[in-house]
């Protein structure tokens, strides 16, 4: 560790450090992402799934490679006219020469006469930018020449492909720019001094412009294309841990300046003192991110596997490149608060000292309140729904969700979504007749065959991923499965986000012991110790909950919203669990290390006062750059954006400040059992803290 920290702040090898930094990072840039187009988030349901195994079949079929999307035409609830329907069927016309077949069939109108549906065949387009343009024409073509008050709505698969992908259009520039701008005005004002934020910011931007493009290629070799979804996480993530680890690199440098004249042995000993904390703070968001690789679904794969791979590029930028970049300048970068050399430090001064002081004075008082008020926020988890329809995915609504409402209301509720069943051809005539006996079903058809199995479209009365929708599929696959000989597998719109669904429990259910099992081993080596590890993950775990409780709450009586997305609760767990165990770890490590010399009680004082601050600041950051996805007109990513916040501002302003002292205060010198913290010497200075 030494020689390393020499190499890394030595005049002589320092200079290395950046060069080579340099070089590996523009030929990286220059090699870029390898990526020949933009696609947007996809499913990524595992092949052993019913509605995959539907999708895999149709790709057999001859409409294989099609799609549909679907034109909802209405004159704001008014009954559509004879000139209005022949006006509607001339533009379909226009349509047949965007579409993949001869012609586009005609309308049809609804029962009250309010509504017209044209249903346009579509080849597949998975350029989302390509996708996006074909759109355009569609919505243009459509409206074409239409009466006045008469207007065409894209909805269907296309229409949702298109407006998802809408969302991230821009969106990694959009999320990097707030982000970036909020760790610079963040930066700002903890330093307070007009240019030394310059430094980490240049230092993660880098590390977060080179982590995208590793983590794509990583990603590749997995066989994983990552997506906009992901890539705008990863950039948060990014910037987010990078910042950290620079804060609290930084302050430790800060602290030797004042107790050592040369810069450079400043810097050695900051490294040594503080590298340690974030190798292991590191190395754990790193491993609780892994397990996801054990998920069934992509989209949870490529995102453990593209933010481990951002992580460890922050780490790497942040104990080897940050330190070589920082040593480039004088003392004179903290101007105006520079720390000179023999003043005085804020381990025994200050507001963090005096917290850390009142909180030992009754830590049973102090430990009680904090478990009240996360055990109060806690409980609104208990009544936390789960599962969102495709309509409710959007914070503004988009003209796919309009044209659906639309659709759902003059038509059957399922129309815009059929199911879609395959079985064997000689049986299609009475798979058909057995699906449109089952409850939820409104109307079952034979459609496309190749010879040797046969799709049948079926249409539900009810709206679509709603849980009756579910119980519907749940329904048709238990009726279907009786047929012998038939084989008849469901799939469809409304059995693939069943399928997601549950995959996603499944996903849950599986990785969040790996995450608590691999977070608890990580404390346990780190601290050689079984206590304070099993306290402070039992803090972390209380703090998701009160976390997701207050989350809730805000969803409910702010946001309006009806319930969180599938994935939410997983995303939210494995970011607070991984990184608020990062502050633990910041101020536990710096804890031991001062009870080497001081004893537990005063050592925990000590490392609050010194620790306290950056971790704050670090702590109000990351929380400001997680909030920052709500940019995003996507609930999901608005969610996980919020639970997220008040998470990690849980962890900073109450876990961390005053739970676990009062925690350390409480169980003394069995925090650390069954290690010692503290040397023989330290022993009488122990005795006299008890005292």
């Amino acid at each position: 560790m030494k020689r390393l920290t020499t190499f890394i702040t030595a005049r002589s090898t320092s200079w290395i450090v950046l060069v080579a930094a340099l070089l590996v990072s523009g030929a990286i840039f220059a090699m870029g992402t390898g990526a020949t187009e933009e696609t947007a988030p996809g499913v990524g349901l595992p092949e052993s799934a019913e509605s995959a195994q539907v999708a895999a079949a149709q790709e057999d079929l001859p409409g294989a490679d099609s799609t549909t999307a679907l034109l909802v035409y209405s004159k704001d609830g008014a009954e559509l006219t004879d000139s209005d329907v022949e006006a509607i069927t001339a533009s379909t016309e226009a349509l047949a020469d965007l579409s993949n077949a001869d012609f586009v069939p005609p309308p049809t109108v609804s029962d009250d006469g309010t509504t017209a549906l044209v249903v346009v065949p579509l080849d597949v387009v998975s350029d989302v930018g390509e996708q996006a343009d074909r759109a355009d024409e569609i919505r243009a073509a459509a409206n074409d020449g239409l009466p006045s008050g008469v207007t065409a709505l894209l909805t269907g698969p296309e229409g949702f492909a298109v407006d998802v992908a809408a969302v991230f259009e821009g969106a990694d520039f959009t999320l990097l720019l707030t982000t970036a701008g909020v760790v610079i005005v963040l930066l700002l004002v903890t330093y307070r001094s007009p240019w030394l934020w310059l430094v980490p910011v240049v230092v993660v931007g880098t590390a977060d412009g080179l982590a995208r493009i590793v983590a794509t290629r990583v990603a590749d070799l997995a066989g994983i294309a990552l997506d906009a979804s992901v890539t705008g996480i990863l950039s948060v993530l990014v910037f987010g841990a990078g910042t950290n680890y620079a804060l609290l690199l930084i302050a430790r440098y800060r602290d030797e300046l004042r107790l050592v004249e040369d810069r450079r042995q400043a810097m050695a000993r900051a490294l040594r003192g503080a590298g340690p904390a974030i190798l292991a703070s590191g190395s754990t968001v790193v491993l609780a991110l892994l397990t996801l690789v054990f998920a069934q679904l992509e989209g949870n794969r490529a995102l453990g596997i593209a933010c481990a791979t951002g992580v460890v590029i922050a780490m790497i930028f942040a104990l080897f490149v940050l330190p070589a970049a920082l040593l480039l300048f004088g003392r004179g970068l903290f101007w105006p608060y520079v720390p000179k050399f023999g003043s005085e430090g804020s381990t025994g001064r200050g507001f963090w000292f005096r917290l850390g002081t009142l909180v030992s004075r009754k830590p049973a008082v102090v430990a009680i309140i904090g478990a009240l008020i996360l055990g109060g926020l806690a409980l609104g988890s208990t009544q936390i729904q789960v599962g969102l329809a495709q309509t409710e995915r959007f914070t503004a609504v988009p003209e796919a969700v309009v044209g659906q409402e639309l659709l759902a209301d003059a038509f059957s509720a399922g129309s815009g979504s059929p199911a879609a069943v395959i079985t064997n051809a000689d049986y299609a005539d009475e798979v058909a007749e057995a699906a449109a006996s089952v409850e939820g079903v409104d109307s079952a058809r034979v459609g496309e065959t190749n010879g040797d199995i046969t799709q049948v479209d079926v249409v539900l009365s009810s709206a679509a991923e709603t849980d009756e929708s579910f119980a519907t599929i749940d329904a048709l696959r238990a009726e279907l499965g009786q047929i012998d000989g038939a084989d008849a597998i469901v799939g469809g719109l409304d059995a693939q986000a069943l399928d997601v669904d549950r995959a996603q429990q499944a996903d849950q259910d599986l990785v969040i012991p790996l995450i608590l099992a691999l977070v608890f081993l990580v404390l346990v080596l780190l601290l050689r110790a079984l206590v304070a590890p099993v306290l402070l993950l039992a803090t972390v775990v209380a703090s998701f909950f009160a976390s997701l409780g207050a989350s809730w709450l805000l969803f409910q009586s702010v946001f309006g919203f009806p319930a969180v997305d599938t994935n939410v609760v997983l995303f939210s767990f494995l970011f607070l669990v991984a990184l608020g165990v990062d502050y633990n770890i910041f101020l536990v490590t710096r804890a031991r290390e001062e009870a080497l010399q001081y004893g537990t009680r005063t050592g925990m004082i000590r490392a609050l006062a010194a620790t306290g601050g950056v971790i704050t600041s670090a702590g109000i950051l990351l929380a400001a750059v997680f909030a920052v996805l709500g940019v995003l007109p996507l609930i999901t990513l608005t969610q996980i954006g919020i639970i997220v916040c008040i998470g990690v501002l849980l962890d900073t302003l109450l876990v961390r400040t005053v739970i676990v002292p009062s925690l350390a205060f409480l169980t003394g010198e069995r925090f650390w059992w069954p290690g010692r913290a503290i040397s023989v010497g330290a022993e009488v200075r122990a005795g006299s803290d008890k005292a």
